[in-house]
């Protein structure tokens, strides 16, 4: 028990299976490897956790936080959940070492060609998009909508993309070698046991009598540790958190990017992670409480400066009432990378007014152009782009200063 009164959650059983490598890489040890050690998570629908009272106090600090920042009453909330959303995929990315500059991702975000990292990246914030965004309109967390999400997200690695939005039918490992589960930091369960891990999980994420922070937290770490895709986990598990408070309806319009707190701190989180596998839910939930207050608050200071980004814009160039330029200022917070066309289509300008208008815009500081072509030109506003670094980098500031 701890001192304030959480009971433990049950840790993993092991199970030794037969392995068998399907060809001849690695070291001698890989190829000569005939046993492992499995991880079997318990079966967790019908449990239940009561965070103690030091625990919950900081559970219901972070839900007011959130819910504080959903309900921004100043009318720029799909700018603001646009931002926090890019802000979370990114960092979620980053904790999977997947990294690109703001205009690599800008680029790859209006569909031009951009490195692998940039593509992987935009993958993840539509992915993760729609995952959350489908928890609230249907209410419920479902096994296809996760499946969906990670057919988004894996549909163009060259690697793994053969099991983009399915199950692993094979085994996987977590560290230790690339060609066998040797010296892994965690072996999942066995494939043909990953369908039935699911819809425990699912049955556990629509529960509406935990606090969301304390089901949020057990779903992820659950996800992790079943690991139930050869590639993509960590994202989508991460997204789960979100999407579980989507369902629960503490948020309705935003993401909390608590990934960026979870990257601030990256051997941390996953050895809290490690810690859930052993029983020790206590910390993980009372970290990613902590990290979501963080970025919630932090958040409130990116809304603050959305608001009065429009003023700002305006006051720096001065467009003539009715002019393009104008009718682009007025959508530029809710569309931060436009194409020339996209503009076009957005304010009903004609395309030559459009490109003066941009043109002008870029000299006034306000966009600046991430293709280096003269047609089908397309643009970041600047400021905007700035913020989604600046606001990870506060989050992980504070993370580190805790």
């Amino acid at each position: 028990m701890y001192p304030d009164g959480e009971a433990d959650w049950p840790p993993h059983a092991h199970e030794t299976v037969r392995w068998q490598q399907t060809g001849r890489h690695g070291t001698r040890e890989d190829r000569t490897l005939r046993e492992i050690t499995v991880a079997l998570p318990p079966f967790i629908a019908e449990l239940r956790y009561l965070p103690g009272a030091e625990l919950t106090a900081s559970i219901n600090a972070a839900t007011r936080d959130i819910i504080a920042v959903d309900a921004d009453p100043r009318g720029h909330i799909r700018a603001l959940g646009a931002l926090l959303l890019r802000t979370e995929s990114v960092a979620s990315s980053r904790i999977e070492e997947v990294d690109a500059s703001m205009d690599d991702y800008a680029r790859a975000y209006a569909g031009i060609r951009a490195n692998e990292s940039a593509t992987s990246m935009v993958a993840a914030t539509k992915a993760l998009g729609q995952m959350i965004d489908r928890a609230g309109q249907h209410g419920v967390i479902r096994l296809e909508d996760i499946l969906d999400a990670h057919a988004i997200l894996m549909a163009e690695d060259p690697i793994d993309r053969a099991y983009a939005g399915r199950l692993r039918d094979v085994q996987n490992w977590i560290g230790g070698s690339d060609h066998s589960p040797l010296r892994a930091v965690h072996v999942p369960p066995p494939a043909g046991t990953v369908e039935a891990y699911m819809a425990d999980l699912i049955d556990f994420a629509n529960r509406d009598d935990l606090d969301p922070i304390t089901q949020a937290s057990i779903a992820h770490a659950q996800f992790e540790s079943i690991h139930p895709f050869t590639d993509g986990n960590g994202r989508v598990g991460r997204a789960l958190i979100n999407a579980i408070w989507r369902r629960r309806g503490v948020t309705r319009h935003t993401v909390v990017p608590v990934a960026s707190a979870m990257l601030a701190e990256r051997d941390r989180y996953f050895a809290l992670v490690n810690a859930y596998r052993d029983g020790d839910v206590h910390e993980f939930i009372a970290d990613v409480a902590s990290g979501s207050a963080i970025a919630a608050t932090e958040s409130a200071l990116s809304a603050d400066r959305l608001a009065r980004l429009p003023d700002e814009w305006r006051e720096k160039s001065r467009p003539r009432a009715g002019s393009a330029a104008a009718k682009i200022l007025s959508v530029l917070a809710e569309h931060p990378i436009i194409s020339t066309e996209e503009a076009h289509e957005l304010t009903g300008s004609p395309l030559s007014s459009v490109y003066t208008a941009m043109d002008r815009l870029e000299a006034d500081g306000i966009i600046h152009q991430v293709t280096d072509r003269q047609r089908n030109r397309v643009w970041g506003a600047t400021d905007i782009l700035e913020e989604l670094d600046d606001l990870a980098a506060r989050i992980g500031g504070r993370v580190r200063d805790r």
